[in-house]
């Protein structure tokens, strides 16, 4: 199939040898002018190497773009999704799925900037990354061309990406070579951003395989956590967390603060198999540690300000919102239509939520709002004089009435 012809394309650019090896490829193939992109997520590596990158592989100083997007990613993605409660398959908190649309956002910002008709990403053919780039990518400029460069080319091994390098000249990192000079072996492929770290591939392939010790990067591990339990305390307002022990912060400060408390204590580690969206099974390690907090807190904050009735259908969409951004479809009016009914639930969403971190759990210790809808005064086992017990007599028995007709027609 013959080429698009484009002129210039966005490059979502790590600085990395995937991206650098893209990045020469997009100017040899298609003779396009390369736009590089480069996101700080809060990631914890460095950025500002990746201009210097782009540079040495010929690229314009006003093509390069690098931007701190930190606290846009937790207020506007981030947050909406924990308002949810969103978990795919159970377990996972979606730190990879949640960074991709603000990605794909930028580079078509960018994009439309710069007069740039293509972008490009770094993505494989076989994961999930691909659809929600490009799912973003065109949902917000359907006329974007977009190249995937691992769908074209050939060099599907580590081997002929090495030899690119070394033919273009492009730098190899010595984590990527062994003591020879040869391609080494990296074991994991990796992801992070503010919100989680992942952990995929060799040695995690078998899903049999308990995970080293030595591939856990941000916590501690539960047995190492400190022997003595922390106390902490998260504020809530429209169901977003604010301050944490009555100090107000950022949403991307406070994150960060969460993760600290989170790495410290174990807390946030899962080891999961979980469906790709293209059709295969995958396992993957991940650590949420400030996720895994935000998540319980705002549980508890909803426990005492939710109706009943509004609470059980929340959680009844959360599956489908979940799925939706694992899937990639962010920018895409069912997400916004289960958005907008989530948001609506969240306006008596605030208070504080005192939570007990210790060895890899957290555990709630209290709550407290003052649009709270506990009752003590209903709730208590002692002598009360605002229920009548005999009430639920009637209700019972109007509950059962389909059962007692059933059982008289029916034997």
């Amino acid at each position: 199939m013959k080429k698009k012809e484009v002129k210039k394309v966005v490059l979502a650019y790590s600085g990395g040898l995937d991206t650098s090896i893209i990045l020469k490829w997009l100017q040899e193939e298609y003779n396009a002018e390369v736009i590089t992109f480069t996101a700080d997520l809060g990631q914890g590596e460095e950025v500002e190497p990746a201009r210097q990158k782009a540079l040495d592989n010929g690229i314009k100083p006003e093509n390069i773009f690098i931007l701190d997007i930190r606290e846009e990613f937790v207020k506007d993605y981030v947050f909406p999704m924990f308002r949810a409660n969103a978990i795919y398959e159970g377990e996972y908190l979606l730190g990879t799925s949640i960074a991709r649309p603000l990605i794909a956002k930028k580079q078509i910002e960018i994009a439309k900037q710069m007069g740039a008709d293509a972008v490009s990403h770094g993505a494989t053919g076989k994961g999930n990354d691909q659809v929600r780039f490009e799912l973003g990518y065109l949902g917000l400029n359907p006329d974007i061309t977009v190249i995937a460069p691992w769908r074209e080319w050939d060099l599907n091994s580590r081997e002929k990406l090495l030899a690119y390098a070394r033919k273009h000249g492009i730098e190899i990192s010595q984590k990527h070579l062994d003591g020879n000079g040869n391609p080494a072996i990296s074991p994991y492929s990796m992801d992070a951003n503010l919100l989680h770290i992942s952990y995929e591939g060799l040695h995690l392939e078998n899903p049999n395989n308990e995970p080293e010790d030595s591939m856990w990067l941000w916590t501690n591990s539960p047995e190492d956590a400190p022997n003595t339990p922390e106390y902490i305390t998260i504020g809530y307002k429209n169901g977003d967390p604010i301050s944490i022990n009555g100090e107000e912060l950022s949403p991307a400060t406070l994150l960060k603060k969460l993760n600290d408390y989170g790495n410290k204590h174990g807390i946030g580690r899962i080891d999961i198999v979980e469906n790709r969206f293209v059709g295969m099974k995958a396992r993957g390690c991940y650590e949420t540690p400030g996720g895994t907090i935000m998540l319980k807190a705002h549980r508890a904050i909803e426990s005492i300000c939710l109706d009943r009735e509004e609470a059980h259908l929340k959680d009844s969409l959360m599956p489908k919102y979940a799925e939706l951004i694992y899937n990639g479809f962010w920018f895409s009016p069912e997400r916004e239509m289960l958005q907008a009914s989530i948001d609506a639930t969240q306006k008596f969403v605030q208070g504080t939520v005192k939570l007990k971190l210790y060895k890899g759990n957290v555990m709630v210790v209290g709550r407290e709002s003052d649009k709270s809808l506990y009752s003590e005064e209903h709730s208590t086992f002692e002598a009360d004089e605002v229920y009548n017990q005999k009430d639920a007599e009637g209700f019972i028995r109007l509950q059962a009435l389909r059962r007692i007709i059933a059982g008289k027609k029916r034997g």
